[in-house]
């Protein structure tokens, strides 16, 4: 509980923009969002970005939205959800950069570069829904037990195998594999 209560005061002065605050919230988060987003990247991507380039756009963007009082501190897991929620959405990004500039190389004559860069950005009403569904699944997330959470946090969020959440949770690959399987099934019945 403890834990939870620095972390929303964190993210408060955050948001007042004090340094030492947003110090503390990287060094709290930055090795499972760096990791994450290796994970997530993918061979391809990382050929072309820096790992610590793109943890340190997400957390420069988040750190804005802190400052501008778009988040709304829901708990520790809501946060981590909004951050690795930003992350997928950094790394969607800069694929579609990438594969705009492969493509733009290709393009045929007389198609303009804003037909294409519009092509690929998702409308308003798509961005309202996957906001609609994020919040959801916060918030279903955040009614789970600490365990079934923990686990989906490690799985869908920090990418983790079952042999590594086993081993943090000091249970066998089986639990782990029955454990998430149970608070996924949860989870769906929460959303």
């Amino acid at each position: 509980m403890a834990e939870r209560d620095e972390t929303r005061a964190f993210v408060e002065r955050a948001g007042q923009g004090d340094a030492a605050a947003v110090d503390a919230l990287l060094a709290r988060h930055w090795d499972g969002l760096a990791a994450f987003l290796r994970r997530r990247a993918g061979a391809g991507l990382m050929a072309q970005e820096s790992g610590a380039d793109l943890a340190q756009s997400v957390c420069r963007e988040l750190l804005e939205r802190l400052r501008d009082g778009r988040f709304d501190y829901r708990g520790e897991a809501a946060f981590k959800q909004w951050l690795y929620q930003a992350a997928l959405l950094k790394l969607r990004d800069r694929r579609d950069f990438h594969g705009a500039a492969r493509r733009e190389a290709g393009r045929r004559v007389g198609e303009s570069a804003a037909e294409g860069v519009a092509a690929s950005d998702p409308t308003p009403s798509q961005q309202a829904v996957a906001r609609e569904r994020a919040a959801e699944v916060v918030a279903a997330l955040a009614k789970l037990p600490p365990e079934s959470r923990r686990v989906i946090e490690l799985a869908r969020f920090e990418g983790k195998s079952h042999a590594e959440i086993a081993a943090e949770l000091g249970i066998t690959v089986a639990a782990s594999r029955q454990l998430l399987s149970r608070a996924l099934a949860r989870l769906a019945a929460l959303r």
